[in-house]
């Protein structure tokens, strides 16, 4: 099964009163495991971006100006995300920014697309396992003990490695492996794991697959939030 585990940055949250996407990140995940297979683009929103939109992601209308619009990614983005279920967290919010841009340069939607909104799941299941919330990304990654060390470097593509692994612990992933495996076979995939039907065989994986954000692009992100704030004053990302 073939999934695509989202992410956006905008320039405010009213995609219906001008604003637009400023970033986006995915990451291909097949039978619930990220293939290394990414998409990452800056964009050019043709408009100001707010101070209080550059306190929350650090990318200024200087910074953007010699990024692509989005007319120019379009077309890889949607050859990339395909018919694959979406992985997002608070889809809506996400969605309706995408869908905007989409029509506005003439092409097909996502509203065909499956969607797995990671917010509406964890309210629905988490409850009744004794967490009662909140739900944010940051808080579910706390819960569940994954290290967010990149999350106050906040971008679209780090987030979006970090939903993966929420996604994978709100769907039992490992879990489900493991108990398939002591029973001597392997899952093909989640919803495998999950009906308990065998799956085609493969052997286990002998280590985790390292994390889809590179360090090299860890490192460039690390040295832009060294340059973000004004003159004696910190940048928020640099707490």
């Amino acid at each position: 099964m073939r999934e695509v585990v989202l992410d956006t940055e905008t320039t405010g949250l009213k995609h219906d009163d001008g604003d637009r996407l400023v970033e986006i990140g995915c990451i291909e995940l097949v039978d619930g495991r990220p293939t290394g297979e990414k998409f990452h683009r800056y964009m050019n929103p043709d408009r100001e971006v707010p101070e209080e939109a550059v306190r929350v992601h650090g990318l200024t209308t200087d910074r953007l100006q010699e990024e692509p619009r989005f007319v120019e990614i379009a077309e890889d983005l949607a050859n990339f995300l395909g018919d694959a279920q979406l992985v997002i967290h608070n889809a809506e919010f996400d969605l309706a920014f995408i869908n905007m841009e989409l029509r506005q340069v003439g092409r097909n939607t996502l509203e065909d697309n499956p969607v797995v909104d990671t917010l509406a799941k964890a309210r629905r299941e988490l409850p009744a396992k004794g967490y009662g919330g909140p739900f944010s990304l940051d808080a579910l990654c706390k819960h569940f003990g994954i290290a967010d060390k990149a999350r106050g470097l906040h971008g679209a593509l780090l987030d979006a490695d970090l939903l993966v692994k929420v996604y994978q612990k709100l769907s039992g992933f490992e879990e489900q492996i493991g108990m398939n495996l002591a029973a001597g076979g392997a899952s093909n995939s989640l919803m495998d794991a999950a009906s308990q039907t065998p799956g085609n065989a493969i052997p286990p994986r002998p280590n985790p697959l390292p994390q889809q954000v590179s360090e090299e692009e860890t490192e460039a992100h690390k040295e832009f939030v060294a340059t973000l704030g004004r003159k004696n004053k910190k940048s928020l990302w640099k707490y």
